[in-house]
């Protein structure tokens, strides 16, 4: 199992779901000495209406890759699929709320040695997730709406990032606060600043001409906040 690093520690998550995908290997390499964790995004085409990847390219990009697995799966039948993305390289897996079935999620998940995430929507109320902190290991608010790569930030979501913060830190909980969608060098510090610790990150990286810069200046931007 790949360790995680330490809960609250800042993390930068490239999402290769903006990666060139003729090239994902060397994409992955290329920007790994400013990688602490890599998101991968997988869709479905029902919980979502895009599809993107599945355990076999996990398994593919496994190899070039030292790096914590973060998988992001925007399904609605996620417990399917838990078992073949564990064994095809997985450390992490968020499911969302949004599908139900919550409480036996966290279960297969924790069951199958996983990290646990649940992930939630911009327009799904704090309250969904809450019941669930003390259980998982990592919650993830979503700063777009799920789907596509490229959207913009929706700042009203910050306002449910402190929340979560606060009873994060009211209750002691060992939980990382996950952002993803809209992530750049300007909004990065305002997730920082309400409390996110890990910052996905696609078309920031990605779609730059130097990933590698760009992720760097990422990082800086977020760890200016943090001071």
């Amino acid at each position: 199992m790949v360790d995680a690093g330490p809960f609250g520690a800042l993390r930068i998550a490239p999402s290769i779901l903006a990666a060139d995908f003729g090239a994902l290997a060397r994409e992955v390499e290329r920007i790994d000495a400013e990688t602490d964790w890599l998101h991968i995004d997988v869709m479905d085409g029902h919980f979502v209406p895009n599809v993107s990847i599945g355990p076999p390219v996990v398994k593919s990009l496994r190899p070039y890759s030292a790096r914590f697995f973060d998988c992001h799966l925007m399904m609605s039948d996620p417990g399917r699929y838990l078992e073949a993305f564990r064994s095809a390289g997985a450390n992490g897996c968020t499911v969302h709320v949004e599908v139900g079935g919550t409480e036996g999620l966290i279960a297969d998940a924790r069951a199958l040695g996983l990290r646990v995430g649940l992930a939630a929507n911009p327009d799904t109320p704090f309250e969904r997730v809450a019941p669930f902190l003390g259980d998982i290991d990592l919650l993830l608010l979503m700063t777009v709406f799920p789907g596509f790569g490229g959207q913009s930030f929706m700042a009203a979501v910050l306002e449910k990032v402190s929340q979560a913060r606060a009873e994060v830190d009211r209750a002691g909980l060992e939980l990382d606060v996950e952002v993803d969608g809209g992530i750049d060098e300007s909004t990065a510090p305002l997730a920082v600043g309400a409390g996110a610790n890990v910052l996905v990150a696609g078309s920031a990286i990605f779609s730059r001409a130097d990933p590698l810069v760009a992720a760097r200046t990422l990082r800086a931007a977020a760890l200016g906040a943090r001071e």
